[in-house]
């Protein structure tokens, strides 16, 4: 399935956000590069209008992190938020430093890597194996 193609990528490029504004994180990248075919959800951070379009869409919440503020859309497909995990980058630094794929900012695997290592949740082991699997194949 093409990257624009997959239903999750159609509902966040139905928002029309500004794409200097927000940056897919979370596991979204490893869909972008085609290390994963599917996703739980696609995690955005936003700044500025991005981050003004998704407060008129829904109200705002605490994410299960504790850590800033969240929106979520289309039935918890699409999470809002206004920064990253604790000890990211902040939300200027990780949407600017954004990799533009098909037109659409993704964070940096390498990014992606050190959350997943961080937090060391089973789930994010497979993950962290795709993406030194790759990095071993190309520049990470």
């Amino acid at each position: 399935m093409e990257l624009r193609q997959h239903p999750f990528i159609l509902e966040l490029l139905s928002l029309h956000l500004p794409p200097t504004d927000y940056v897919v994180a979370g596991s979204g990248p490893l869909l972008a590069h085609g290390l994963r075919r599917d996703v739980s959800d696609l995690d955005i951070v936003a700044r500025a209008d991005a981050w003004k379009i998704a407060l008129s869409l829904a109200e705002v919440r605490t994410p299960p992190s504790g850590h800033g503020l969240m929106v979520v859309l289309f039935g918890g497909d699409i999470e809002i938020f206004d920064r990253w995990l604790p000890g990211a980058r902040d939300a200027d630094e990780l949407i600017d430093s954004a990799e533009l794929i098909e037109g659409i900012p993704f964070c940096s695997l390498s990014d992606v890597r050190e959350w997943k290592m961080r937090s060391n949740r089973s789930k994010d082991q497979r993950d962290i194996e795709l993406i030194e699997e790759h990095g071993n194949s190309s520049q990470i």
